[in-house]
């Protein structure tokens, strides 16, 4: 059996900036945003996310280790970044912004992914292309296969692909009877066969 291996190449983090200092927030606390602020994300992983008139929850992206973001580089209100786990970040304030075109490339191109993630008509597409995604950014190779390895509630997958927790919920289940995905503990996801994942998708 096979694991999923990541083929991304990420950006290297940027370097410290004199002055700033980390700042470590706990799981479902907000980070601070505003229009003189761009984090650095050293530890953890983030979500950024927006709310419509109607009080609907919009997930813009998933950021971990070496990503800027910050209301900056959003033009939507509100605009808020919320901690999936706990989170160690870097406040650069506007005169020390060193926005790096690869880092701005970056951000731009995980935009893109899940925006084209979220375009497949059926959510059992959406939801396998997502763990494929998240397999690549933020999982961890092991013997039982890659381990996305933080917590991510059936709402807050739910809420990234604009469906329900209730559908999230089944799709997973099928998954795992099929064989495809295991879940030993809540804050894991191990995704299983490589050659179920490309015949999928």
């Amino acid at each position: 059996m096979v694991a999923y291996q990541a083929s991304f190449n990420y950006p290297a983090i940027p370097p410290d900036v004199s002055g700033q200092v980390s700042q470590k927030f706990s799981l479902r606390s907000l980070l601070r945003t505003d229009q003189e602020t761009i984090w650095r994300i050293d530890q953890g992983v983030v979500r950024s996310l927006s709310l419509t008139e109607q009080g609907s929850v919009v997930t813009l992206g998933l950021w971990g280790p070496g990503d800027l973001v910050g209301q900056p580089l959003s033009l939507l209100k509100p605009y808020e970044l919320e901690c999936l786990t706990a989170v160690q970040a870097t406040p650069l304030k506007s005169p020390h912004w060193k926005l790096e075109t690869d880092l701005l490339l970056y951000h731009l191109q995980q935009l893109e992914t899940l925006t084209v993630i979220r375009s497949y008509r059926r959510v059992e597409e959406m939801l396998i292309r997502l763990l494929v995604w998240l397999a690549e950014r933020f999982g961890q190779v092991s013997s039982l296969g890659t381990v996305i390895n933080f917590r991510l509630t059936h709402q807050d997958i739910a809420d990234l692909l604009g469906t329900t927790r209730v559908t999230i919920t089944r799709i997973l289940m099928q998954l795992e009877r099929q064989g495809a995905i295991e879940r030993p503990s809540i804050r894991q996801i191990v995704l299983k066969e490589i050659d179920y994942w490309y015949y999928q998708i």
